[in-house]
C-alpha cells in the first residue's frame, strides 16, 4: 500500500508520539503494552475519519505542537481540549475536518485534560513492531524511530479511498466523559487489599489526592493522606505483572496509578481503576485532584457494556452514511 507524506512538524511541543491500541502478548519479555493512554478517545477519533478503531494516531500531550498539512486530508481531534486552531481559527473537537495543503494546526494551551488524539483518514503509516505501531519511549522502538516527534519530521498516511463522506460528522456530546478538576475514579478492591487496615481503606475512599508533576505515561503519582498498612505486612511484595489502572501504594503510603509503560512492580496494590475510567486517568495533569469510589465487578461490567453499546450504535450510524 502506497505511503504519502501528509504532515510536516513545525514545532514539536511538549511530547507528541504515535500510538495505537498497544502491543499485547510480550510482557513476559519485559515489553509493556504502550499504546494510547486514553483508548476511548483514540478509538472515536479513528471512527470519525473512517479508519479501523485501532489505527495509529498522534497522542499530543499538553501544548506546543504545530503541524502543516502537505496534502488534502480528513482529520478528527478527540480527548483533552488543548485549544487547537486551524490557521489561527478555533478548531472544534470530536468532529471531522477537511484540511488542504498548507493548512496549519496549532495546540496553544490547556483548557481541559492533557492529551489530544489526532486521527488522519488512512491512518498514520509507520512499521509495526510486535504487531503494533505504538511508540515505546524507554525501549526506543515503535512509532517514529521509537521517539517523540521533532521539528522537521514528516509523517505519512496510507493512500486509501477518500473519507470526504465523513466531513462534519460529530460524536454525541453526552457520550463524552467530562474532564473535571476533581475526578471521581471508580475502583475495585485488590489484589492486595488485605494488606491495608480499615482506617487505610477509609482514607483511600474518603480523601482527595492531588496529581504531582512526577507523572508520565508510566503512571500518575498522587499526593495526599497516607494510606495505613497492617502492622505485620511488608511495604513491598515479590514483583508481579501490572495492568493499567492498578493503584500501587509504596512505602510513603501515597498512591500511584499505573498507566501503559510498566510491566512489573513490587508495591502492594490496594485497588484497580475500572476500564471505562482509565481515559479519565490518562487526562489527569499536575494540580488536578482525584477521589476513589468503590464499585463492584458486576457494576463495572455493566458500565463497560453500556459504553461498548454506544460505540456499536455510533458504528452503525457511520455505516449508514
Amino acid at each position: 500500500m502506497e505511503r504519502i507524506a501528509a504532515f510536516e512538524v513545525i514545532e514539536s511541543g511538549v511530547l507528541t508520539t504515535i500510538q495505537d491500541l498497544g502491543r499485547y502478548g510480550f510482557s513476559q519479555f519485559g515489553v509493556p503494552l504502550s499504546g494510547a493512554t486514553d483508548t476511548f478517545s483514540l478509538r472515536v477519533a479513528n471512527l470519525l475519519v473512517g479508519n479501523k478503531e485501532g489505527e495509529a494516531c498522534l497522542e499530543i500531550t499538553l501544548t506546543g505542537l504545530k503541524i502543516k498539512a502537505l496534502r488534502e486530508v480528513v482529520i478528527a481531534l478527540t480527548g483533552g481540549d488543548l485549544c487547537p486552531t486551524l490557521n489561527e481559527e478555533p478548531l472544534e473537537m470530536w468532529r471531522t475536518h477537511l484540511l488542504v495543503e498548507g493548512d496549519v494546526i496549532n495546540f496553544k494551551k490547556v483548557r481541559s485534560g492533557c492529551r489530544t488524539y489526532l486521527a488522519v483518514g488512512g491512518g498514520i503509516a509507520v512499521p509495526k513492531i510486535m504487531g503494533s505501531s505504538s511508540t515505546y519511549l524507554s525501549g526506543k522502538f515503535g512509532g517514529l524511530e521509537g521517539r517523540a516527534l521533532r521539528r522537521g519530521d514528516l509523517f505519512h498516511i496510507f493512500e486509501l479511498p477518500s473519507s470526504l463522506d465523513k466531513l462534519g460528522l460529530r460524536f454525541p456530546k453526552d457520550w463524552i466523559f467530562p474532564l473535571e478538576k476533581e475526578v471521581p475514579l471508580r475502583a475495585i478492591p485488590g489484589p492486595q487489599d488485605h494488606h491495608f487496615t480499615e482506617k487505610g481503606f477509609e482514607t483511600f475512599h474518603s480523601s482527595s489526592y492531588r496529581v504531582t508533576p512526577q507523572s508520565d505515561r508510566m503512571g500518575v503519582r498522587l499526593e495526599g493522606p497516607e494510606i495505613e498498612r497492617r502492622s505485620h505486612v511488608e511495604e513491598s511484595i515479590i514483583s508481579e505483572g501490572l495492568i493499567s489502572g492498578a493503584v500501587q501504594v509504596p512505602g510513603d503510603g501515597k498512591p500511584i496509578i499505573i498507566l501503559t509503560e510498566l510491566v512489573t512492580g513490587g508495591y502492594t496494590k490496594i485497588a484497580t481503576i475500572i476500564s471505562i475510567d482509565l481515559p479519565r486517568v490518562a487526562q489527569l495533569k499536575p494540580g488536578d485532584r482525584v477521589r476513589f469510589k468503590p464499585i463492584s465487578i458486576e457494576a463495572a461490567h455493566s458500565l463497560l457494556k453500556e459504553q461498548e453499546e454506544r460505540l456499536r450504535e455510533f458504528r452503525e450510524v457511520l455505516r449508514q452514511r
